[in-house]
């Protein structure tokens, strides 16, 4: 491991962390990380898609004894951010994987691992658990493996096996990316992993293709191995961990995937890396919610910012959230602080929020907390409305010879 170094004073929110990474990262790794898929209008519409939502707080509301728990597959977990797999993070930082989860493991989050680790899992599983360990952290979150499933049954049972083995507790299977999605910025950039770099938990050729996106000589290949949900109902009946499925948008997928044993869905667009223009995950995430989520667990992934986001995924259905390209900004320029600090900051934000917004606990969280015009009318509409009674009182109030309209000059202050 490199030797640690303090956050520099003017990084203070996760914009700041995506700064910093630009400047650490060449152009190589930069177009990996932080690019998307075609025009990138999904990558930059679910961030959008959180700031368009509105929060309505109400005040006055008891706040003694607050905290940010919450319940997921069973497990308190301090708070509700987890971090989503992400791959080649030795390309992001020497110390890579094993950084991730010593920040992840000290800050009290949930760690998921991608299949295309540069980093062995059992080696991150070792890290992760040792720093759990330590009395002076928060308590852990859950560890648990993403798994692209692999065209052989043996090498899928062989990766079972090991994640079983090195603790963790769930498998979360990507099934919205049977293709890669046609990733303009990676092509201008000639994007190839740098020597040494690779994804050491898959046999070397069964490793990430180098072929360019959309290569019309390979697609109809990778399509015969595409996931169904016959693999998922195999998978289900092959581990003894829960599976999760990430990439779910619609809820007809999430109510099948409830009837095939699954134990819950990550509302997920892959980031905008593969299908752009489809749909931003804030806005799939209520009707997945509505169709599961007292069923199963949902998690949302996708454009996470600030904690006020996470506060908004909660109001929602999400019991946690997801983020991904924040946490590998903070591995880029400053290894495992730079991650634990991305983490620290939405924990405070999320508290932040929680408090300002009138709940003591995540529990308090209500979809009645995001403003809804079914609620409330248009500002405009309103305003016209009062103004239009003030001036009529006989039609809007009960008679009372004591009213009066108010005058021109109060209406002009």
């Amino acid at each position: 491991m490199q030797t640690l170094q303090p956050i520099p004073p003017h990084i203070v929110n996760l914009a700041d962390h995506e700064a910093a990474a630009r400047e650490a990262l060449d152009d190589n790794a930069w177009a990996y990380f932080a690019g998307g898929a075609a025009d990138e209008l999904t990558l930059r519409a679910n961030v959008s898609a959180w700031q368009g939502l509105q929060l309505l707080p109400r005040v006055l509301q008891p706040l003694q004894g607050g905290h940010s728990q919450v319940q997921l597959l069973g497990r308190t977990l301090a708070h509700p951010v987890l971090l989503a797999p992400v791959a080649y993070q030795r390309m992001a930082h020497p110390d890579g994987e094993l950084a991730t989860a010593l920040a992840a493991a000290a800050q009290g989050a949930g760690l998921v691992l991608s299949t295309q680790a540069s980093t062995p899992l059992e080696d991150v599983a070792h890290a992760y658990h040792r720093m759990a360990s330590d009395p002076a952290g928060d308590s852990p979150g859950p560890l648990w493996f993403q798994l692209y499933l692999q065209p052989r049954r043996d090498a899928n049972l062989q990766l079972l096996a090991r994640a079983e083995a090195a603790g963790y507790q769930a498998i979360v299977l990507t099934v919205d990316a049977p293709v890669h999605g046609a990733r303009d910025r990676e092509r201008r950039a000639g994007f190839s992993l740098p020597p040494g770099i690779r994804a050491v938990n898959l046999p070397a050729t069964d490793s990430c293709s180098t072929t360019p996106p959309g290569d019309a000589s390979t697609i109809g290949g990778l399509l015969q191995h595409a996931p169904t949900w016959a693999d998922v109902r195999w998978l289900v009946q092959t581990t003894r961990l829960p599976v999760l499925l990430k990439g779910i948008l619609h809820p007809d997928d999430a109510r099948q995937a409830l009837d095939a044993g699954v134990a819950g869905v990550i509302v997920s667009n892959h980031a905008g890396r593969t299908l752009d223009t489809c749909l931003p995950t804030a806005h799939a995430l209520p009707a997945v919610a509505q169709a599961v989520g007292a069923h199963m667990a949902v998690l949302a992934d996708g454009g996470i910012r600030r904690g006020t986001d996470v506060f908004k995924a909660l109001a929602m259905g999400a019991h946690a959230v997801l983020v991904g390209k924040p946490y590998v900004y903070g591995l880029a320029h400053a290894g495992a602080v730079g991650v634990a600090h991305v983490i620290r900051l939405l924990r405070d934000e999320f508290d932040i929020a929680l408090a300002l917004c009138g709940c003591a606990t995540p529990a308090d969280i209500r979809p009645a907390h995001l403003f809804s015009e079914k609620q409330y009318p248009p500002t405009s509409n309103a305003i016209h409305s009062h103004l239009k009674c003030s001036n009529q009182p006989s039609a809007c109030t009960p008679l009372n010879p004591h009213h009066r309209a108010p005058s021109a000059a109060l209406l002009s202050q």
